[in-house]
């Protein structure tokens, strides 16, 4: 057998295999390309409001207060706020949505539907998942993971195998373009090739990007390539820095209310556009567990400013809960290298690093993926009841 057939064997028994798992998280892909734009768009009747007087705006502990007192048993873990006047505030519930508030009226809003939201959740419940709950969440993302890893293969070895011995116009044309045929083999043939030729070098980045995701040694990697230490299990991508120690309070000391607190990031930071306010600050998991602090923890503000490099990179201050002093503030040129190169790693494989350019060419590879599976089961197919006719005779 030669090195070209043998590749070619590697190629379709990775396709059969993970056939299944890859046509899901293609198709869930080219969805989740655009999920943020999609839902924004979905609940624009509460997300954006009519700008009133700038002065009557409420405050933000009032809209919180409100927002409490209309939803009880509500958690929010941030606050949002931005710069144009026409958004509403933003109070996020993790996985679970938002409520949105009024700054000017302080009517609390909620989405008339959720459905595209809920619709969203599933689409990435089955992309990282298989839409496995529970104890079974493990075995769906080791599925994924094995899938996403076969993609890989499947995309390099692809790429090998369409590499021409000889370079000839005809036998290229029919590999780079889409020809008219009645043949519904030579229709697949040319539709894998030609699909796959041009996306395979985004799946690649895709599917690479995806490695840190599904797997812990993945992410290590990237750290030890750079010569850093992988962050603690469980915790963020800053865990392996030192913390802040917050020097203790005079007793009776009230912590600052979140209006000081946005104020204060607003003033170190006055070409703002959007600003998040963490909640709930002070409990960090370790080794698995949640723990509570030794002491005072410094509050999370993330602060979106224009110009940022890349698109979806934010500043991140540190702020004293009890003075509201800016005590760290960190760029993304501040990151260390492999925390620079993970961000990276995570945002490219949305896209979303490069712009709706970015995502949309990663929409249109993973739709492009779907099309990769079903021509590969169709030649396959074909290929074993050939196989099996030959046999026979």
């Amino acid at each position: 057998m030669t090195f070209r057939k043998a590749i070619f064997w590697v190629h379709l028994i990775a396709g059969v295999f993970a056939g299944i798992s890859i046509f899901i998280m293609c198709l869930t892909g080219t969805v989740l390309a655009f999920e943020k734009d999609i839902v924004t768009y979905a609940e624009r009747d509460v997300r954006r409001v009519e700008p009133g007087d700038p002065s009557a705006r409420k405050s933000i502990a009032e809209l919180q207060t409100t927002v409490k007192a209309a939803h009880p048993d509500a958690r929010p873990t941030a606050i949002v706020v931005s710069a144009d006047p026409a958004d509403a505030v933003t109070f996020q519930l993790g996985r679970s949505g938002a409520i949105y508030a009024n700054p000017y009226t302080g009517e609390i809003r909620q989405p008339a539907t959720t459905r595209m939201h809920d619709f969203m959740q599933m689409m990435e419940d089955w992309h990282r998942v298989l839409a496995l709950s529970g104890d079974q969440r493990p075995i769906g993302k080791a599925i994924n993971g094995a899938g996403n890893l076969a993609f890989f293969v499947l995309a390099v070895t692809g790429l090998y195998i369409w590499w021409p011995r000889k370079w000839r116009t005809k036998g290229l044309r029919r590999s780079l373009w889409f020809m008219k045929t009645d043949n519904g083999k030579a229709r697949d043939w040319n539709w894998h090739n030609v699909i796959g030729f041009w996306s395979a070098p985004v799946l690649i980045v895709l599917t690479l990007t995806a490695l840190p995701i599904s797997y812990r040694w993945a992410g290590n990697l990237i750290y030890s390539m750079h010569g850093e230490e992988p962050p603690v299990r469980g915790g963020p991508p800053a865990a392996a820095e030192p913390s802040i120690e917050i020097p203790a309070p005079p007793s009776g000391t009230r912590p600052s209310g979140p209006d000081v607190l946005i104020l204060s990031a607003q003033i170190a930071l006055p070409d703002w556009q959007e600003i998040t306010l963490r909640l709930g600050g002070g409990r960090g998991p370790r080794g698995g567990e949640e723990v509570k602090p030794d002491g005072p923890q410094p509050v999370s503000v993330m602060v979106k400013v224009p110009g940022a490099w890349p698109r979806t990179a934010s500043t991140s201050l540190s702020l004293n809960p009890f003075t509201a002093e800016v005590i760290q503030t960190e760029t993304f040129a501040d990151l260390s290298p492999a925390r620079q190169f993970r961000t990276w790693t995570r945002f490219l494989h949305t896209g979303e690093a490069l712009g709706w350019i970015g995502q949309l060419v990663a929409g249109v590879a993973s739709l492009g993926g779907c099309v990769l599976v079903y021509t590969g089961f169709a030649l396959t197919w074909r290929r074993w009841q050939r196989w099996r006719s030959q046999r026979a005779t």
